[in-house]
């Protein structure tokens, strides 16, 4: 009874890739050489064999003179000698008929790379366009589908001998070709019960794509090659998985390729049912919409930007005798913040700065301006002014103290990194360098921190600040920020002029209220997309209801010094360089 075969649309449409194995037409190629690279040996024999469902079609096979002396080791491994090769075809004359009868069959070669080297060189030689065929790697199959026990190697004479080819290898083209494809049968034998049936399979099979990435490409099909973000959606429609692209598309499908090898995404593939796509005007916007998402949702396989609440402040408390103190949320209490840090150990660090540098205080105790309290251990060792038993006023603390705080947070900390600076000289010149060292890293987070949020503060006290930058594909993209969030976002149409879109996008913007410190309304991360999109060049400010400033002598000035701290390789700096 003849075996019946039904085939896949995809195949219908001639689309090779998507072909099953049992309906491709290989041609299986073997070159014996005279050694050495493709650009720098010639090609001493050819043997080719078509195939297909099975079923030999057809053979090629021929000696070609490379118009070369032919090395003896060649001559001892293949028996081929110069003699045999005077009277054969050149290669001008053998390469065009190779390609015919190789044209529109998937190429197949053990260690493809040598042979199809050698055809590739041999095509830019005499001036044929290469044909860009689609070649398999019986190696490459063999080493993925066979596991060590199996066999000692990936030889051809190995490999022939472990599926009792008909045909041996003898250093021979026709001859290797023949075995080459009594492998490939034994190998398409093995495939099959990796459920990897047509030669797209096999090309992901050899890249290392996992099962579950081979049995769920499916969730790719459909998606917009448009910018925004997607969502991989397990049971009950759960996030697992949050991303953003300028392509949904060809992001979701790289998830699905031998380029993804996180462990993790291999994991979340296996729960994921779904993929839902939600485009957007711009990639600003997908950005934003990916960091609320991940906030609302907290999927299980993002790592980042997941828990923006869990950011940390160092507040300066309002009281007579301030004190710095680790919070969570700013409040419009009159207090001073410095911040945000991502980590309890990042805010400890600046902390620890600031008690360098500056007088206060580090106890918890609420002070009174009537009541004396016990002095500490470090009012005895000089490093507090005891402020517990009075011994400096409240003026005096809030002058030496709390103000230069307090200034660090909303203009110069000068006063901060010059007192961190003296200590550093100091202890470096009495070679202390490891003790240096701790307090550089101080110096470092302070640091950090005032440039950081006196950066986001500048964009978060503008009530409403409207940007344009050129779209790739013509026309705007138009952003509304107030207080630090996105509003509203919008793409104009090419060669119309933008105004239109922008009344449209300013009337339908979010409403954002003010609120106390400089990330009132927004998370840090999320302003901080904002400001890298309006810092770049090609961005224009349309509008701003008031100036988009930061103060000129403020942390900004001291940027170019922190990038020489962080990098400094010794904790001697120079801070006038």
């Amino acid at each position: 009874m003849p075996d019946y075969h039904q085939e896949t649309l995809d195949a219908l449409f001639d689309d090779p890739r998507a072909a099953t194995l049992f309906a491709t037409t290989f041609v299986v190629v073997d070159l014996e050489t005279t050694g050495g690279a493709p650009d720098g040996g010639g090609i001493t024999e050819i043997g080719a064999v078509k195939v297909r469902g099975g079923e030999i079609l057809g053979e090629f096979g021929t000696l070609v003179n490379p118009e070369e002396r032919l090395p003896a080791f060649i001559t001892v491994l293949t028996g081929i000698t110069e003699m045999m090769l005077l009277e054969a075809p050149k290669l001008d004359t053998v390469l065009p008929a190779f390609l015919e009868f190789a044209a529109g069959a998937v190429w197949v070669a053990h260690n493809a790379p040598y042979d199809v080297g050698f055809l590739k060189a041999a095509c830019a030689k005499l001036g044929y366009p290469w044909p860009k065929p689609i070649v398999l790697d019986t190696a490459a199959i063999a080493r993925r589908a066979m596991i060590a026990d199996e066999v000692p190697n990936h030889k051809l004479s190995t490999l022939a001998r472990h599926f009792k080819a008909a045909h041996q290898p003898i250093h021979r083209a026709l001859d290797d070709a023949r075995a080459t494809v009594d492998v490939l049968h034994g190998l398409f034998a093995r495939l099959g019960s990796l459920k990897v049936h047509t030669v797209g399979d096999t090309l992901e099979f050899v890249k290392a794509v996992s099962p579950a990435q081979r049995r769920k490409r499916h969730l790719a099909d459909g998606l917009p090659d448009k910018p925004g973000v997607y969502v991989f959606r397990g049971h009950k429609d759960r996030p697992l998985y949050i991303g953003t692209s300028s392509s949904i598309a060809t992001r979701v499908r790289s998830y699905f390729t031998a380029a993804e090898k996180r462990a993790r995404i291999d994991e979340m593939l296996n729960a994921a049912q779904r993929v839902e796509a939600i485009p957007c005007a711009h990639s600003l916007e997908a950005e934003v919409r990916e960091l609320r998402l991940i906030a609302a949702h907290k999927p299980p396989y993002n790592r980042r930007s997941k828990f923006p609440e869990r950011v940390l402040w160092l507040k300066l408390t309002a009281e007579a005798y301030p004190r710095l103190s680790v919070v969570r949320d700013l409040h419009d209490d009159g207090a001073a913040y410095l911040g945000p840090f991502s980590s309890r150990r990042g805010a400890e660090l600046a902390a620890a700065g600031i008690y360098d540098a500056l007088p206060i205080r580090q106890c918890t105790h609420k002070l009174s301006l009537r009541t004396i309290t016990p002095a500490c251990a470090l009012a005895e060792l000089g490093r507090c002014p005891a402020p517990c038993e009075h011994r400096v006023s409240a003026a005096d603390y809030e002058v030496a103290a709390a103000a230069p705080f307090r200034t660090a947070t909303v203009g110069d900390p000068g006063p901060v990194v010059r007192g961190l600076m003296a200590r550093i000289e100091t202890l470096s010149a009495a070679e202390r360098f490891e003790d240096a060292a701790v307090i550089r890293s101080r110096l470092v987070a302070f640091l950090r921190a005032a440039i950081r949020m006196q950066r986001l503060a500048s964009l978060t006290a503008l009530p409403e600040l409207i940007a344009a930058r050129p779209a790739a594909a013509g026309g705007w993209e138009l952003a509304v920020v107030r207080h630090g969030r996105l509003a509203a976002a919008g793409v104009s149409p090419p060669r119309v002029h933008p105004q239109a879109t922008l009344d449209v996008v300013i009337a339908t913007a979010e409403t954002v209220q003010p609120g106390p410190g400089p990330t009132p309304r927004a998370s840090p991360e999320e302003t901080e997309r904002i400001l890298a999109w309006l810092e770049r060049p090609e961005t224009r400010l349309v509008k701003a209801d008031i100036g988009w400033s930061s103060p000129a002598t403020g942390a900004g000035r001291w940027r170019p010094f922190l990038a020489r701290a962080e990098a400094a390789a010794t904790v001697r700096i120079d801070l006038d360089g």
